[in-house]
């Protein structure tokens, strides 16, 4: 097997995130669930909107902002998602390339138009997110370069993808391809609500060895195996993915790979801002620890300092040099 010369592909939804804080009373006026992600139309995307104040325009989705933090900490890095011919494709578009990520995936000429996520941001931190789908969900199989998945040591999967037909279908397709060419899969199961309409699919990718490495929170790994003991459910894992990680947010994170386990605590900061993308970097960080060679307790300790920087401030991407942190707080 030739060595890779791609770090880390991904395949997600490509969105782009609009921000605006919010009080809980707005939450509660608009009629939308705390702190939790809810599928919309493009009637009710346009309704929260209009209903939100200043906002920022981001470039999002989980797993690109999961490169974002890879390629800041110095992988290589490729993106395949799906945008629309609109201004809001090329924002995400160029801000991904800008971020130093290969991004080929041909526009989308028709509608619908390119996927937004509309965020909450509540003085506690919470984010309240409002997600528009639109063009990420037709995401053909043909749009792959299995020649570029198969030149990747990791390919990594966003379990939000997943829902829509046409990129489950691209990503099996996917997964096929890396395992041909002897690479690892990472999938991120993304939400429960992900695992309560395809948990079955899940577990038997599982049960099928597809999936290599395996990211979930400790409220994901309930749901995925039915277990409420957190210890129990990760055993029930470990017998069938080489690597399960699991995150319980303030409580730090837990991984077990080939026998080995390890723990570390969540990494103290001055005030969670917001939480979103906290998953997404903490993936970015563990998954460049694993391509570095880098032992299970200094991956899990990357994706507490990568998650930390990102929960500091508003936005999913990172504003601090991961570098210099990362070389501050490990050495």
């Amino acid at each position: 097997m030739t060595a890779p010369a791609t770090d880390v592909i991904a395949i997600g939804n490509a969105i782009v995130d609009v921000m605006a804080p919010a009080q809980d009373a707005d939450i509660a006026r608009l009629g939308l669930a705390k702190g939790g992600m809810t599928l919309v139309d493009a009637d009710r995307a346009r309704e929260l909107y209009d209903a939100m104040g200043p906002a920022r325009e981001i470039s999002g989705g989980s797993a690109a902002n999961t490169l974002a933090g890879l390629a800041a900490l110095g992988a290589t890095c490729g993106f395949i998602g799906q945008v629309a011919q609109d201004q809001l494709g090329e924002v995400f578009a160029h801000d991904i390339r800008a971020g130093g990520i290969a991004f080929a995936t041909p526009a989308r000429e028709s509608e619908p138009p390119t996927a937004r996520c509309l965020i909450f941001v509540t003085p506690d931190g919470q984010r309240t997110m409002n997600t528009f789908l639109g063009a990420s969900q037709f995401l053909p199989a043909e749009a792959l370069d299995e020649t570029v998945i198969a030149d990747a040591a990791v390919l990594y999967l966003e379990g939000y993808l997943w829902d829509p037909e046409e990129p489950r279908k691209a990503m099996r397709r996917a997964i096929a391809a890396a395992r041909t060419a002897g690479r690892k899969v990472a999938f991120t199961l993304s939400d429960a609500f992900v695992i309560a309409r395809h948990g079955d699919d899940f577990r038997a990718l599982i049960e099928a060895g597809q999936i290599d490495i395996l990211f979930a929170n400790e409220h994901e790994l309930a749901a995925l195996t039915g277990i409420a003991d957190f210890h129990e459910g990760i055993a029930s894992l470990a017998a069938k993915v080489p690597t399960v990680v699991v995150t319980r947010s303030e409580q730090g994170a837990h991984a077990v790979s080939g026998g080995e386990q390890a723990h570390v605590p969540a990494e103290p900061i001055e005030q969670v801002v917001d939480t979103t993308g906290a998953g997404d970097l903490f993936a970015a960080g563990f998954l460049f620890g694993h391509v570095r060679g880098r032992s299970l307790e200094d991956c899990l300790r990357l994706g507490a300092i990568c998650a930390a920087e990102v929960i500091s401030h508003y936005g999913a991407r990172p504003e601090a040099d991961l570098k210099a942190l990362v070389a501050a707080r490990m050495g």
